[in-house]
């Protein structure tokens, strides 16, 4: 598989378990927003796949889900293979 391939799977697998363990969590945009210190248009068009979120995002995001950014990128990268 060509690496921009890979990478655009493996970007999309991140993004799909942050909005789905949002879900999960029954959190709505505007929370996990608020507890990520992040503007609520931002987890939307993160979440859609329209801006592409840096790794100081992707932190505070997976600090204000409680999840383990590490363990979500490993799953990711295996689903991108």
């Amino acid at each position: 598989m060509p690496k921009a391939t890979q990478r655009e799977k493996l970007h999309s697998s991140i993004l799909r378990t942050f909005r789905d363990e949002r879900i999960r969590k029954g959190l709505s945009m505007n929370v996990l927003s608020q507890r990520a210190g992040l503007n609520q248009s931002a987890i939307s068009l993160i979440e859609r796949g329209l801006r592409s979120p840096n790794l100081e995002t992707l932190i505070r995001l997976s600090e204000a889900l409680g999840v383990d950014l590490w363990q979500i990128i490993k799953d990711a990268s295996s689903d991108a293979e």
